[in-house]
């Protein structure tokens, strides 16, 4: 007998998913979760999608929960476009009818403010992405150091010099004069499966314009070249500020249109906000054996 799985497609700056509501009963199996990921995934044989995220009931103090998969198959911690998504098919599809959600993730609660439109629609949303640390035990990172700041990586037989974080799940930025012309192909996965990141990592590669204004490609961990990456961009700008070279609000230019970033502090740890749009692309059907 075949099933049916109801999924919406929605993109933030072209960084799409495929969205499944599990809020309420299982839809997809958790020993066929990955399984799934990787064939709904794949573009031209199906959806297609940068990964697949499930709306599930919270299990602890949040609201209610989001998962996140990489095309991959692999789960992540957190995804800032994808949480922005999820937060508008949660309000807008009346699973939480809540202007500020308190969403669990593999990173911790996140709060995420909604701003609605005359539609009684999401139309942007600016989430908490909290502090970044840049403890390399924590990224994590098998070097000595405690941290990995604007350092020397030897990657493809040339010496690339990054800022490791992590803003919930791993990042590398590296400063570039020029993002656009860089050899994304080679040095993306050189980078992100390098043998000092066992849990690999997301690459991404900035041009500062000016103080308050970057252009970045991203390298994303399981995914490849996509079209944004909004916990890359927090991690950028909290790099950017880290080594003085960016202002604490920052517009981030992405292949796929553009995010606003506000860092904080909070003690002796940077934190940011991050703000953008979130697409409701179709809803459709899945038809699947057992």
């Amino acid at each position: 007998m075949t099933r049916m799985v109801m999924f919406s497609k929605m993109h933030g700056l072209g960084n799409d998913y495929v969205v499944i509501d599990e809020s309420t009963q299982e839809c997809i199996p958790e020993d066929k979760k990955s399984e799934f990921v990787r064939e709904v995934c794949t573009r031209g044989f199906s959806v297609g999608a940068d990964g697949v995220i499930f709306v599930q009931p919270a299990a602890g103090e949040g609201d209610i929960r989001f998962r996140i998969f990489n095309a991959d198959g692999s789960e992540a911690e957190m995804c800032g476009n994808g949480i922005r998504c999820f937060s508008k098919f949660v309000y807008d599809n009346a699973i939480v009818r809540k202007g500020k959600l308190d969403v669990e993730t593999l990173a911790g609660i996140k709060t995420v403010e909604l701003e609605v439109g005359d539609d009684g629609s999401v139309v942007s949303s600016r989430v908490d992405m909290g502090t970044a640390t840049f403890k390399t035990d924590q990224i994590p990172m098998d070097v000595g150091e405690c941290e990995f700041i604007d350092r020397f990586l030897p990657v493809e037989g040339e010496d690339i010099k990054l800022t490791a974080l992590s803003v919930g799940n791993p990042h590398a930025v590296i400063f570039v004069d020029d993002a656009r012309s860089v050899d994304l192909e080679r040095l993306g996965p050189a980078i992100e499966n390098h043998p000092l990141f066992p849990e690999r990592i997301n690459v991404h590669f900035v041009e500062v314009v000016d103080p308050s204004e970057i252009i970045m490609v991203t390298w994303e961990r399981g995914a490849g070249p996509t079209m944004a990456c909004g916990t890359g961009a927090t991690a950028s700008v909290i790099a950017g500020v880290k080594l003085e070279k960016l202002d604490d609000s920052v517009l981030v230019h992405l292949p796929g249109g553009e995010l606003k970033i506000d860092v904080y502090q909070e003690g002796t740890e940077l934190g940011a906000y991050m703000e953008g749009d979130a697409v409701l692309v179709f809803d459709g059907i899945l038809i699947r054996d057992p």
